[in-house]
């Protein structure tokens, strides 16, 4: 049995009865983040800490914080926005729409808000909660649909609001976190979704989570109620990394052999944003340069399910990733869960 922090073997067959290549290439992006930017230093006044102890440790400088009366549902319709815009697409043209977030504007989901704020008045939307894993389980979603010929078109988000739920007298986590959202727009035909594989193990969830906290709240009668009381995320950070740095390197090798590629096929790496040593070590486990990765957590902080879209959106526009270039993705976290996809982009 797989501990903890080990993913469990793949399963041969778990692929077999579909084409290596789903039939969804993916044409545009957006992307939203707050106005307010919370830098090191400015966090170094209320908590322990420095801006040169965070930033040689992960790599972030800085983040984005929502403030009171702001929406993570609207900076979700905002990137979904964009992404339709660039995308040269009718938004009623669109079939789906998928938002991966654990930190709702609605508890009850945000997606159905988004599609209506976009425009897409013929989709059905839903959310997906898989934490840092969240997109890209979203993105393989989505393309599934538009492989079985269900929908021709889909407008794939991620946004995440942490802000919301660290604990801000901890310099353990809240330095790590920021708020934002980023989409993607894919479509029926081109070169498609490549390859991928994803996995996830129930067993590790103690070391990333945001678990319940119930008040008991007295009825009648000796019965009671739960109400909910203060939250706020805890992680074991050693864990997590060893747990990313073993994880990513194996799934992304996964997801490229079921695409019949090699690393050397890759022109950049686009993983989740959590930490740049992490992503230094797992550029070193796969024997790849780290100018191969897209990395921007330093102005973002983790933004969870928003990371991977955020980091696309920063590497098209600064000419990082140009049409045609073949992207190996991957998020992994909380859950415990993980990921990788390959795609060719086909945006401009």
């Amino acid at each position: 049995m797989a501990t903890a922090l080990q993913a469990p073997t793949k399963n041969a067959a778990k692929l077999t009865a579909r084409p290596a290549t789903l039939d969804a290439r993916v044409l545009s992006c957006g992307a939203s983040r707050p106005k307010t930017a919370l830098s090191n230093e400015e966090i170094s006044e209320f908590v322990d800490t420095s801006d040169e102890w965070i930033a040689q440790r992960t790599g972030i400088r800085s983040r984005r914080v929502l403030q009171p009366g702001e929406s993570i549902a609207d900076h979700a319709a905002t990137a979904g926005q964009k992404a339709l815009d660039r995308s040269g697409l009718n938004a009623e043209a669109i079939g789906l729409v998928i938002v991966a977030t654990s930190t709702p504007e609605d508890l009850f989901g945000d997606a159905a808000n988004v599609a209506d704020q976009c425009g897409c008045k013929n989709a059905v939307a839903f959310d997906i909660t898989a934490a840092c894993s969240g997109f890209l389980f979203a993105l393989v979603t989505a393309s599934q649909f538009l492989e079985t010929g269900t929908y021709s078109s889909a407008l794939v988000v991620g946004a995440d609001a942490m802000s919301r739920w660290v604990d801000w007298g901890d310099r353990n986590t809240c330095i790590l976190f920021g708020d934002g959202a980023g989409a993607v727009v894919i479509e029926k035909g081109g070169s498609g979704l490549l390859g991928f594989s994803m996995g996830s193990n129930g067993a590790g969830r103690n070391k990333l989570a945001l678990p319940y906290n119930g008040n008991r709240l007295p009825l009648i009668g000796g019965k009671s109620a739960t109400v909910v009381g203060p939250r706020a995320m805890v992680m074991e950070g050693k864990s997590v990394y060893i747990f990313a740095v073993t994880t990513v390197p194996k799934v992304l090798k996964e997801a490229l052999a079921d695409a019949s590629l090699s690393v050397d096929d890759v022109d950049c790496f686009l993983l989740h944003q959590a930490n740049e040593r992490i992503i230094e070590a797992i550029a070193d486990r796969i024997g790849v340069p780290k100018a191969k990765f897209i990395i921007n957590m330093d102005e973002n902080g983790n933004t969870s399910a928003a990371s991977i879209p955020l980091a696309l959106d920063f590497a098209v526009k600064s000419g990082a990733i140009k049409k045609g270039a073949v992207v190996a993705c991957a998020g992994f976290g909380a859950g415990l869960s993980w990921g990788a996809c390959v795609f060719k982009w086909e945006g401009q």
